[in-house]
């Protein structure tokens, strides 16, 4: 029997807080859940260092994987179906896409990759199409069955479509994270109505579209997003821990090309340091590694690794306080300044970070990071851009929101230890900008 036609003897179930149940019955996706590549992402958080400003935040890429496949098996299933402007034949390429999206993600995710310079895209297309267990899988469907998977994810399958179902303003992928991330952070921004949404949803030539009914869902959708950003993937205190960990990374990275003696040696980072990761390296690395170089580190000669990594497992974060840096470069370069006369590596111990979010936006050919827009199905049959449409859309369409913060180690500056009028004149500077923000 055709490979890609196998059903299940029985239907597998998955139970899962957000979406109930997860149902499979295809061989093809459990055979893909249990290869080992996949499995490894049972070892990776969804939310990175986020679990030390909300505690439940444990959940992980795998969970988020296994939504965003049962988000798009009941669109094709419950919606598509049928319906004239769907190909049957994709079915089981969308069902792989999404179960698939996120293989390539490293330990830590984003902060992981902005430190060494990688792309969890380009590694899950690695994975799909290079010597692993999911390759042979994908394989047996035929030959070309992997190249269309890693299309897909590459936003280059010649059907938009396929593509927009878990990549666009508004596709699976999203909605299983909002719903997900809001019930294991306990906060009640990220819910809206999924099910209306999923009603209204059609199948077009080159995209999904939304029924014009459906549009205050969407709003309410897209309201959602911007809160949980704001809220919760933004949060102070995770960017704190986030900021102390790149510098871990940054530091050991350091550390390894000055041929300092580790007293744990990191080998499961040497391809990486030397910017020559294989994806077999890539693939044994996970959070657990990574956490256990993180504990044996708080051993280490370096103060500065020794120091950090004793900040992160401990969670003894940097403070922080709100600063515009094209208005105060002049502070900072001070604050550089007064900081290296404190014995502090400002590389290390004083980092401004930015954060960035533009909550939706429409079709501008030509820019970075082209959106296709969010359209509606007017009774008319004419595709209506949301925000024409919407005016709560249009007040936050193609406004961007960026915020800054300069993180910093406050106990360190009440440490005796530190040279007294050095410190008393950073904390000024650092109170100065306290009373200013309140």
């Amino acid at each position: 029997m055709d490979y890609a036609k196998q059903k299940l003897s029985e239907e597998k179930v998955f139970k899962d807080p957000v979406h109930r149940y997860i149902h499979v019955r295809d061989r093809v996706i459990w055979d893909l859940i249990g290869t080992k590549e996949f499995q490894r992402l049972r070892r990776i958080r969804q939310l990175g260092t986020t679990y030390l400003t909300f505690h439940g935040a444990e959940h992980s890429r795998f969970n988020h994987s296994l939504g965003v496949y049962e988000i798009v098996r009941r669109m094709i299933d419950d919606v598509f179906t049928g319906r004239p402007e769907w190909k049957e034949e994709e079915r089981l390429l969308c069902l792989c896409s999404a179960l698939l999206h996120d293989l390539g993600h490293g330990p830590f995710s984003h902060a992981f990759e902005k430190v060494f310079d990688l792309d969890h895209e380009e590694f899950t297309q690695a994975i799909v199409l290079g010597d692993t267990e999911v390759h042979a899988v994908l394989k047996r469907v035929h030959n070309q069955f992997p190249q269309h998977v890693a299309d897909v994810i590459n936003k280059t399958y010649e059907n938009k479509q396929v593509v927009s179902m878990i990549s666009s303003q508004i596709d699976a992928d999203r909605m299983d994270y909002l719903q997900r991330d809001a019930y294991f952070t306990g906060v009640s921004y990220g819910h809206f109505d999924m099910e209306r949404i999923l009603r209204v949803m059609r199948p077009r030539e080159d995209q999904v579209v939304i029924k014009h009914s459906g549009m205050h869902a969407v709003e309410d959708y897209i309201m959602s997003r911007y809160q949980m950003y704001w809220q919760v993937y933004f949060h102070p205190v995770s960017r704190s821990a986030e900021v102390i960990l790149t510098k871990i990374l940054h530091r050991a990275k350091e550390l390894h090309h000055q041929y300092y003696e580790f007293k744990h040696h990191p080998i499961h980072f040497y391809s990486i340091f030397e910017g020559e990761t294989t994806l077999e390296d890539y693939i044994k690395l996970d959070e657990s590694v990574v956490m256990f170089y993180f504990q044996m580190w708080q051993e280490e000669e370096d103060p500065i690794l020794r120091d950090l990594s004793r900040r992160f497992m401990n969670r003894q974060l940097f403070k922080y306080v709100e600063i515009d840096p094209a208005k105060e470069y002049k502070k900072l370069a001070e604050l550089e300044q007064l900081f290296k006369k404190a014995d502090l590596d400002p590389n290390y111990y004083l980092v401004l970070d930015s954060s960035s979010d533009l909550p939706y936006d429409f079709y501008r050919p030509g820019e970075e990071e082209e959106r296709l827009p969010i359209h509606l199905l007017m009774p008319s049959g004419e595709l209506r851009e949301l925000s024409r449409q919407s005016s709560i859309v249009d007040a936050i369409s193609g406004k961007r929101r960026t915020d800054h913060k300069l993180y910093f180690p406050a106990d360190l500056l009440r440490d005796e230890r530190t040279r007294k009028n050095t410190k008393r004149q950073i904390r000024a500077i650092l109170e100065l900008s306290d009373d200013r923000d309140r």
